[in-house]
């Protein structure tokens, strides 16, 4: 259904993720009172969505990401020597874009093997969110 989505509406990126584990990415980019966002579990502090130069990078990542081929391009995916974890769960659109799922059930943030995942990802993309240097 994602790729259908995202494919249809001709869209840079997308995801599909579990409310529990979305309420946790919320806090990566939700600033709080006394300013900067304040991450749970770990997980990295991301760019504000107007603080983003492109419309192709992602603002997070979910359980099941949808990138199109320019997206993919700007973050690096696919890279074999790098991504051959992430590749064995992703997989090609009809348009050159990806799917790629980052774990096998549902992203579960209390599973602390989904958590590590999530981690991993974001730490090879660090375009992803705006963690990256221009």
């Amino acid at each position: 259904m994602l790729e259908h989505v995202g494919e249809g509406a001709h869209a840079f990126w997308g995801h599909a993720t579990p409310d529990a584990a979305a309420l946790d990415i919320a806090y990566q980019t939700a600033p709080t009172l006394e300013g900067p966002p304040s991450p749970r579990r770990g997980l990295p502090a991301l760019k504000l969505f107007d603080h983003i130069r492109s419309p192709e990078i992602p603002f997070y990542l979910g359980w099941l990401n949808y990138w199109s081929a320019a997206a993919a391009k700007v973050i690096g995916f696919p890279d074999p020597a790098r991504d051959s974890e992430v590749l064995k769960r992703a997989r090609r659109t009809a348009s050159g874009g990806w799917v790629v799922q980052l774990t096998d059930a549902p992203l579960d943030l209390d599973n602390p093997t989904h958590l590590d995942t999530l981690k991993r990802t974001y730490e090879r993309f660090p375009e992803i969110g705006a963690r990256a240097a221009p």
